[in-house]
């Protein structure tokens, strides 16, 4: 199997919020944007293990900015780090006032995805080899972050998570 590039799973998919998509104020749902964000994570997995993926879990999902009615969303997704079956995706979501040409950043999350055999049980993924500065940082960071999901989820102990210890105790 050989090894991939975040490049290889980067993908950029854009969106019209429509007044479908909207709640009373006008703004984007933020269940439809999870929708898209998930669609998006679960292309850039794709394209980073080519076989069929799952949403493990979703990471600190907050809303920093509201996409109004009208304004284009634009979500980019890369992998971050590859685990044995599972892998990390990033999501940068943008908003764009296209008639007032303002583009501001909405979101920012992380998502786990396993891949599956045809059998649909878990299968091996490619190592992913960072090549940038931020890549490499948040390569090294999704190891924390796996550790924290897997503590808060009850399948690690704290005490085993030897990339938090360092963070807590001295």
């Amino acid at each position: 199997m050989q090894p991939k590039h975040p490049k290889d799973s980067f993908i950029v998919m854009s969106e019209l919020v429509l007044p479908n998509d909207t709640n009373l104020l006008g703004n984007l749902m933020g269940g439809r944007l999870m929708h898209w964000m998930d669609i998006a994570a679960a292309i850039a997995s794709q394209k980073h293990c080519n076989c069929p993926v799952v949403t493990a879990s979703v990471d600190n999902l907050s809303f920093s900015n509201p996409i109004k009615l009208g304004n284009l969303l634009t979500i980019e997704a890369t992998a971050t780090r590859a685990f044995n079956t599972s892998m990390e995706i990033y999501l940068r979501v943008w908003g764009e006032d296209l008639s007032a040409e303002y583009k501001y950043l909405s979101n920012e999350a992380y998502f786990t995805f396993v891949a599956l055999d045809p059998n649909g049980k878990p299968r091996k993924v490619p190592e992913l080899i960072p090549e940038t500065p931020e890549q490499q940082e948040r390569f090294e960071g999704a190891l924390r972050r796996r550790q924290v999901r897997l503590i808060l989820g009850g399948k690690m102990q704290p005490e085993d998570a030897s990339e938090l210890r360092s963070l807590f105790i001295k």
